[in-house]
């Protein structure tokens, strides 16, 4: 049987170093963490994930504020809302949730938030930092999908890491953070030709392609470790509907390790979001001089 990598427990203790971060801060006389969470419009979805993240905010000691915006407000104003806080000293992250509503482009949005606020490292100088091996804010599902790697092989060098996934959000950057930890990186798709037989040749599996339960049993060699990112509603036998990633749950238990859906990458990002955010308020209150936001 596979060993499952429990993403709970380990955002857990994530979450405990964060909260002793804080307290350390305090004690020295710094100013809390301070985290803007933005959210336009009514999504469900949207509405579940700021939830959380305030939650997790309150639990760990980080000051959150929350903007709630109508569906119909306008590009301008969502901006001029981010200028503001760029501005807040008692603001070092600054988090827009997406999808936003049509008539908002998100690309602008996302360029707007000052990349030294941008604790959800989607700005392009923090790709870019990440892409030349520099020092910035990483994006939190990959660098959570690092931590659950790291929990299992503490020291990956050298070993065959398969990525299936493109996206800006999740496969480019966990393609440069296994890079940067030495392991040799191959990038796929769900068009990718002969996708199952690169995968039986690959030590590591992350699985970030969207597509139910695309990875089979027998795309995976044994031994390997699989980290699935996906989620994905689907209606089950039993007319019930139910959650799975992007991996074939029941067939890899033949595999090394793997990560559960729920309860594997989805609770990384949280707390790596928030770990990003006792980050920044670290440098800025360094008096580190910010970087203009593009």
């Amino acid at each position: 049987m596979a060993e499952i990598i429990d993403g709970r427990e380990i955002a857990r203790k994530l979450d405990e170093k964060t909260g002793a971060e804080i307290k350390a801060m305090l004690d020295a006389g710094q100013r809390r963490p301070g985290l803007a969470v933005i959210l336009v419009g009514e999504d469900p979805a949207s509405q579940v994930y700021v939830s959380r993240k305030i939650k997790a905010c309150e639990r760990v000691g980080i000051e959150s504020s929350e903007y709630r915006l109508p569906a119909d407000t306008g590009q301008d104003e969502l901006l001029a809302l981010i200028g503001r806080l760029n501005d807040d000293a008692n603001v070092h992250g600054i988090l827009c949730q997406v999808p936003l509503p049509p008539q908002i482009d998100t690309r602008l949005v996302l360029l707007a938030i000052d990349p030294a606020k941008d604790v959800d490292g989607f700005h392009p100088m923090n790709a870019g930092l990440l892409f030349t091996g520099s020092e910035g804010l990483v994006a939190c599902t990959p660098s959570g999908v690092i931590h659950l790697l790291k929990s299992v092989v503490p020291d990956p060098t050298g070993m065959d890491a398969l990525v299936i996934g493109r996206s800006n959000i999740v496969g480019k950057p966990v393609a440069m953070l296994l890079l940067n930890e030495g392991c040799t990186v191959t990038i796929a798709h769900s068009k990718t030709r002969n996708l199952p037989e690169i995968a039986r040749r690959s030590d590591i599996i992350v699985a970030a392609s969207g597509i139910a339960e695309m990875v089979k049993g027998g795309w995976v060699k044994p031994g390997a470790v699989l980290l699935d990112v996906g989620i994905t509603r689907v209606r089950g036998e039993n007319g019930k509907d139910r959650l799975v990633g992007d991996i074939a749950f029941d067939e890899v238990q033949h595999a090394g390790a793997v990560t559960p859906v729920p309860g594997g990458v989805g609770p990384m990002t949280i707390a790596c979001l928030l770990a990003n955010t006792v980050r920044a308020a670290k440098a800025l209150d360094r008096g580190k001089a910010r970087a203009p936001a593009a």
